[in-house]
């Protein structure tokens, strides 16, 4: 027994789901770069914060505060794109009052830069910065709030749930009726060609639901224990101090 289909049909909409299967994957690979791209500017600035404390600062080892703050700061952002409990790494880097004020914040990451903001502040009123200079740390301490927001609106703005189930029911249907357009001019050898192309459309697919979330804790997602530990190792090098937290396995890349 055998249904057979045209082909022009399938190729027409075979077509069309490509143009949407590239443009979701376009989409996700943006938001993935986007992350990367944040995680390297909050790698710049911190250090770049840390060292304008250092060298503007008349007090240079008030930046081992700073610095302390800014790690604080990185490992807390973390923690809320991921919604983990970042209690154990901010003992480490702040005092207990500041501890329970970051914990207890709607948003952490903010209340852990404000500590940085809080640390100028300090600063200009104990004379130890002068006034023409500040804007040179609140610039940088600006770059540091954009790319929390950045990171925010990645986190809680995902891919449309019914955009993603739409081309996924529509894959499955295609692949399921493209045997019965291709018999009559293959013959044999349809299950090898509907096997290729179901592999190759399912990819694009798996692939962009792998990358479109790029702060969870996946293989394929962004390393952020990684990158955390590297901010901090970069700004506490600065100040003379080792990092204070272990550093994490970098995990491999899964192909699925």
């Amino acid at each position: 027994w055998q249904l057979s289909l045209n082909f022009m049909s399938f190729s027409l909409i075979g077509l069309s789901l490509a143009i949407f299967l590239g443009f979701r994957n376009s989409t996700a690979y943006a938001r993935y770069w986007e992350a990367r791209t944040l995680w390297g500017s909050l790698l710049n600035d911190t250090r770049t914060l840390t060292r304008q404390a250092l060298t503007i600062c008349t007090e240079p080892a008030a930046a081992r505060t700073l610095a302390l703050r800014l790690a604080a700061f990185v490992h807390t952002l973390r923690h809320q794109l991921r919604g983990s409990d970042a209690s154990a790494d901010l003992s480490l880097f702040l005092s207990p009052a500041e501890c329970q004020r970051v914990q207890t914040a709607r948003f952490p990451a903010s209340v852990a830069l404000l500590l940085a903001d809080e640390w100028l502040g300090d600063r200009l009123r104990a004379g130890q910065v002068a006034a023409p200079l500040v804007p040179a740390f609140a610039h940088t301490l600006a770059k540091l709030s954009s790319a929390l927001g950045g990171c925010e609106r990645i986190a809680n703005n995902p891919v449309p749930y019914t955009y993603a189930v739409i081309i996924h029911r529509c894959v499955y249907l295609y692949c399921f009726l493209l045997p019965f357009g291709l018999v009559d001019s293959l013959g044999a050898m349809t299950p090898v060609i509907v096997c290729f192309v179901a592999y190759t459309f399912f990819s694009l697919e798996t692939l962009s639901a792998e990358i479109e979330d790029p702060f969870g804790t996946e293989p394929n997602d962004l390393a952020l224990n990684a990158m955390s530990h590297a901010i901090e190792a970069s700004v506490l090098e600065l100040v003379g101090e080792a990092p204070r937290t272990a550093k994490p396995e970098v995990k491999d890349y899964v192909l699925r």
